[in-house]
């Protein structure tokens, strides 16, 4: 048999070998939205017959390649494409010649049980369908009997507030309500007729058997579900959903199926409903809902708003779209994009319009919770004392600090002055520890002062026994005053002949610094730090006042310590000599500095041995920072290199904003180009390259300080270490000389400034490279025109003569009248006319150059012809004499 017809057996009684169909198919037009349609091929693989062992071969199958069905009760639905047939009643008995049969016993037998099977499973399913169909006309029922309550409740309501004449349309509307609600399906009232178990031997198995009476009422639940219906392993309660409005063309998401296809087959074109349709009918159902009820379903956020923020980030942080803050901002009259700014204050009216609580925080919070907390009185321990040696240039600071440290740090100074501010301790015979600060004398060094004063305990203001009370001596006492700490004042060079320390004392009291010795509480002490007297007294007078103090620190927290002194050197990179204040700071520490963070590399002490750790009162050095600190910084440690990159990223920010926004009053362009014009002030430009910051820092402040109204100094940079060919490209762009103080160029950056035509110089010395300084910035002053009376002539007569004009007869009445020298003259003792330099001056008939007193002479004033008689000629001479700071 090949393709339902049948072919002559051949002698032999055997079949010939053919191949026959087992797919059908067919093309079937599936629509979409907007009109859309598809055309989509369908094929239906069959399944093969199976013959009972015994039977000589099978009926011939009405369609191709579709084996027989097997007969069913009278209520059952056959396979698709397969016509019934009676089955005969007897089977045809098998003759000897008839070829055997295809499967054996045992095999027919796995196979019939293999269909048995397969028919108990669609059993199951068919259950498990009707019982979910059951349940779903339960959910109609009560949603068609709520929807006729609410009909009946929203008719009553209308007819109390309304007055309607007409009572039949009130006793309608349930009706016509329940029926627009939940109309019910017209294969309800059909009841199912029973199925046979399961298939016969030969039957084709559906690929999806379902009710054939309830698949119209399935598509119409299934379309207003908005998918298909998945039943669970668990029965689950119904979901309520929103019944489908009358005359929606209903949808059904999904892919392609049999059953879509058998439906389509039979004329029901409907539309076919997306997943993403779908949803979008959910999100706009949701919109809707919270239009309605104003928002509330919104949940409330606590937004945290800096002290700026752009519209995306808010919107963000708000869990919400951007354009709905866009239109927010439209609607009060700001346009904004997403990358747009806000301020707080925008920013927060913003979240308190859609209901959310606002927590403003601003950029500093940063820094917050870095101190850490307050040490507890029982964590306190004694800690060594801390003394800043102050006093005037030349008095014998570093001396006594060598004497005690019994080193020779003076003789490494330039100049015998100490132009750095040095940290070291003293370890004493009984093993107590003091920690000095060396500070500059020099004029320059003020803010090195007072940064000394503003880190210690103990002041100690050495004054020279020959010298007495020196400017920079009033200025440490008022740096002491200032930071508020106590005063040992100790006279040096007690062992020079003209020393007199009672001369001293007595010019203090003028300074209030009343000694004990005129009954006062400020001790003092007799020194000579080169003949190494009073020594031992000096420091059992600090340790009796650091007694009195009670210094103590928690060693056993974070280390913090101040930023003494920083250079950058060649080899070790920046490098920051730091005092310890309270903590523990060790080597692997990640510290901030100012607006510097590192990670420290290496700790040395002051005589340059390594250390591990630094305790309260330490001076040490500290290696691994990413720039130089600046002086008078705090040193903190920090749990990790995020927290210290962020804050130091912050405090530079603060420090760029402020040098750019400047320290006066904001102006407009033509306010500062009109000053511009007003102003008369000349500028010198300086670059300035230092061996440490504070050095750059102290001579950039006594330059500033050099300037007048009339001339200033402009400092283009002023930075630490070696000068270098990007230094000399700023000097040549700015036009300025470069000062390097302990420093010297590069060969690379000496042979470009050779070529450039910049002027470096050299200075060990701090008042030389100022009194340089001051003379450059002195020749930029403008000079003074100063005046010189020779004398006073009297016009006597006026004679007027052809071709020359009006001569003035004049008697020399004071001093002296020169030709080539600046006239005026006077009427009335006013000035009517500047005349400029006499150029005609004759006595008689011959031209002099000068004229003396009681003489007579004749003056002409070239096209000036207003001289009368009775006007008195000053003649004067004008020098021009030069300015200086």
């Amino acid at each position: 048999m090949s393709d339902g017809t049948e072919q002559e057996k051949p002698a032999s009684g055997r079949k010939p070998l053919t191949l026959t169909r087992t797919t059908s198919g067919g093309t079937v037009q599936q629509s979409f939205s907007h009109g859309r349609r598809k055309s989509v091929t369908v094929e239906v693989k069959e399944k093969r017959a199976i013959n009972r062992p015994g039977q000589g071969g099978a009926a011939p199958a009405p369609g191709p390649g579709l084996p027989p069905a097997s007969p069913r009760p009278s209520g059952g639905r056959a396979a698709p494409g397969a016509t019934a047939k009676p089955a005969p009643a007897k089977a045809a008995p098998t003759s000897p010649a008839a070829p055997a049969s295809t499967f054996s016993d045992d095999e027919a037998r796995r196979r019939q049980e293999a269909i048995r099977r397969a028919a108990e499973e669609r059993d199951v399913r068919e259950a498990k369908a009707r019982k979910d169909e059951q349940q779903r006309r339960a959910l109609e029922d009560a949603q068609r009997k709520k929807a006729e309550e609410e009909a009946a409740v929203e008719a009553e309501r209308r007819r109390t507030h309304e007055d309607v004449d007409e009572p039949e349309a009130v006793a309608a509307a349930p009706q016509e309500a329940a029926e627009d609600a939940a109309p019910a399906p017209a294969a309800e009232a059909k009841s199912e007729p029973a199925k046979p178990a399961g298939p016969q031997l030969g039957e084709a198995v559906p690929f999806r058997a379902r009710p054939q009476e309830s698949a119209g009422g399935d598509n119409d639940i299934l379309a207003e579900l908005g998918g298909r219906l998945k039943s669970a392993r668990k029965p689950t309660a119904p979901v309520p959903v929103k019944p489908a409005k009358k005359g929606e063309a209903r949808r059904r998401e999904g892919k392609l199926t049999l059953d879509m296809v058998e439906r389509i087959s039979e004329g029901d074109d409907e539309r076919v409903r997306s997943l993403a349709a779908y949803r979008r009918a959910q999100q706009k159902e949701r919109e809707r809902r919270q239009q309605k009820s104003g928002g509330q379903e919104r949940i409330v956020r606590e937004v945290v708003i800096p002290e700026a923020i752009t519209v995306q980030d808010l919107a963000n942080r708000m869990a919400m779209r951007a354009r709905d803050i866009i239109a927010f901002l439209m609607r009060q009259g700001q346009m904004a994009k997403l990358t747009d700014v806000l301020d707080a204050d925008t920013a927060e009216l913003v979240a308190t319009e859609f209901g959310h609580s606002v927590k403003r925080v601003a950029e500093s919070d940063v820094e917050e919770g870095l101190s850490g907390e307050p040490d507890a009185e029982e964590t306190l321990l004694p800690r060594p004392p801390v003394v800043t040696i102050m006093g005037h240039v030349d008095h014998g600071k570093t001396s006594l600090l060598d004497s005690l440290r019994e080193t020779d740090v003076a003789s490494g100074e330039a100049g015998g002055i100490t132009q750095h501010i040095g940290a070291y301790q003293v370890r004493l015979r009984d093993g107590q520890r003091i920690t000095f600060l060396d500070t500059p004398g020099h004029a320059a060094f003020s803010s090195m002062r007072a940064r000394g004063a503003q880190v210690t305990d103990i002041v100690i203001l050495v004054v020279a026994a020959d010298d007495g009370v020196m400017p920079q001596t009033v200025e440490a006492i008022s740096h002491a005053r200032e930071a508020k700490v106590p005063i040992i004042v100790a006279v040096n060079k007690i062992d020079k002949p003209d020393a007199k320390p009672e001369r001293v004392l007595q010019e203090l009291l003028q300074h209030e610094i009343v000694t004990e010795q005129f009954g006062g509480d400020v001790l003092h002490v007799t020194v000579s730090a080169t003949k190494k007297i009073g020594l031992d007294k000096l420091t059992d007078t600090i340790l009796l006042q650091s007694e009195l103090l009670d210094l103590r620190a928690n060693p056993d927290r974070d280390g913090e310590a101040v930023v003494v002194e920083s250079k950058l050197d060649r080899g070790r990179g920046p490098v920051a000599t730091v005092l310890m204040k309270r903590g523990t700071l060790k080597r692997g520490d990640i510290v901030v500095a100012g607006g510097q963070w590192g990670r420290v590399r290496a700790l040395s002490n002051e005589r340059g041995q390594l250390v591990e750790e630094a305790g309260p009162s330490e001076p040490v050095e500290i290696m691994g920072l990413e720039g130089v600190p600046e002086p008078g910084g705090v040193v903190q440690a920090v749990e990790s290199e995020n927290r210290a990159r962020e804050i130091a990223e912050y405090r530079q920010r603060v420090r760029r904003e402020r040098s750019v926004a400047g320290v006066g009053p904001k102006t407009s362009l033509e306010q500062m180009m009109a000053r511009i014009k007003e102003s008369v002030t000349q500028e010198l430009p300086v670059l300035i390259k230092a061996d440490v910051q504070g050095s750059a820092e102290a001579i950039a402040g006594a330059l500033q300080k050099l300037g007048t109204e009339e001339v200033q100094a402009r400092i283009v940079q002023a930075n630490v270490g070696a000068i270098n060919e990007s230094d000399v490209q700023l000097a040549k762009s700015s036009g300025a000389p470069i000062l390097g103080f302990n420093v010297r160029a590069s060969k690379e950056a000496r042979e470009l400034a050779e070529r450039e035509g910049v002027e470096i110089r050299y200075y060990a010395i701090i008042y030389d490279l100022i009194d340089d300084m001051r003379g450059v910035m002195s020749g930029l002053l403008a000079p003074i025109n100063r005046e010189t009376f020779l004398g006073n002539a009297d016009v006597l007569e006026v004679f007027n003569i052809s071709k020359v004009g009006k001569v003035a007869g004049c008697r020399v009445t004071e001093g002296v009248v020169r030709k080539g020298a600046k006239v005026r003259i006077l009427r009335d003792n006013i000035v009517i006319q500047e005349m400029g330099v006499l150029q005609t001056l004759k006595r008689f008939k011959d031209e002099v150059n000068e004229v003396n007193a009681g003489q007579e002479c004749g003056m002409s004033f070239g096209a000036f012809q207003d001289i009368k008689q009775g006007d008195v000629i000053e003649c004067f001479n004008v020098e021009v004499v030069q300015r200086s700071l």
